[in-house]
């Protein structure tokens, strides 16, 4: 609690603290019907392509959340398309969106800026470079994920077990994976600048993996996962304060050692 109450003392780490809780929270949310729908290589498609567009973004001079949320948004639809083409399917659109995206990125800033303090933030993830602005949108639009995915839990519930059934019920499937789609692409786009580029979408994997070890309902699954991802940031946060080491990979590693916990419970569960 001590340490705690030291590090609430500096601006920039109660910036990182607020907006990581929200942002762990609306990608264990979303990670649960991502994983199930076997979309949860979703977040690493999307977090490249909001790499490619904030490289776009600097030479401009434009604000990279401004310019990554649409593009991302707008690629999140691309990849459902193409997940639906009967031609391009499952992890070869994702790979196919990955490698196009970061192509150009590198491409653009090799051209123009070059590899500079920002981008390395964006890439790898700094809770230094969370400036006040970025404060103000990440939580107006963490808040707006929750207040959807919690309007339209039921829709989502649906089309995640079972599309067929719920497009007989007169559920607009396309719609709901699209709304699912847009507001993982505003998650993503908003734990870059924390977790980065290369750590992002383990947001969105490890704590729906690890509630699903010992919780069976979908809706205890999404409520053990949002508990499991605030309590790995912290720890994380906590740790890389301490022993000034990078806080995305240390709240890797604490889901990590979540998930191999909560899969040794499984395990003597089933022996049971």
């Amino acid at each position: 609690m001590k340490t705690l109450i030291e590090m609430l003392s500096y601006p920039f780490l109660l910036r990182a603290l607020i907006v990581g809780i929200l942002v762990s929270l609306c990608a264990s949310l979303l990670g649960s019907s991502l994983v199930l729908k076997r979309y949860s290589m979703i977040g690493d498609g999307l977090s490249h392509v909001g790499f490619a567009s904030l490289a776009v973004a600097y030479p401009f001079g434009f604000s990279p959340l401004y310019v990554s949320i649409p593009v991302c948004v707008i690629a999140a639809f691309f990849l459902l398309q193409l997940k639906g083409n009967a031609k391009i399917k499952g992890d070869a659109a994702t790979a196919l969106l990955c490698s196009g995206s970061l192509a150009i990125g590198v491409m653009v800033i090799s051209l123009t800026t070059g590899m500079n303090t920002d981008v390395c933030n964006y890439m790898f993830g700094s809770i230094l470079a969370m400036s006040p602005a970025d404060l103000k949108i990440s939580v107006v639009l963490c808040i707006l994920v929750v207040i959807l995915f919690v309007l339209f839990f039921q829709r989502i519930f649906a089309v995640t077990f079972d599309e067929t059934f719920a497009e007989a019920t007169g559920t607009n499937v396309g719609l709901y994976n699209m709304v699912l789609a847009a507001l993982t692409a505003v998650t993503v786009v908003l734990g870059m600048r924390m977790m980065g580029t290369l750590l992002i979408s383990s947001l969105i994997v490890f704590p729906s993996l690890t509630a699903m070890r010992v919780c069976r309902r979908f809706r205890t699954t999404v409520v053990m996962s949002a508990v499991l991802a605030v309590i790995s940031f912290m720890a994380g946060l906590i740790f890389s304060y301490l022993h000034s080491v990078p806080t995305g990979a240390c709240i890797v590693l604490a889901d990590l050692i979540l998930f191999l916990a909560f899969r040794f419970v499984e395990a003597l569960r089933e022996r049971g």
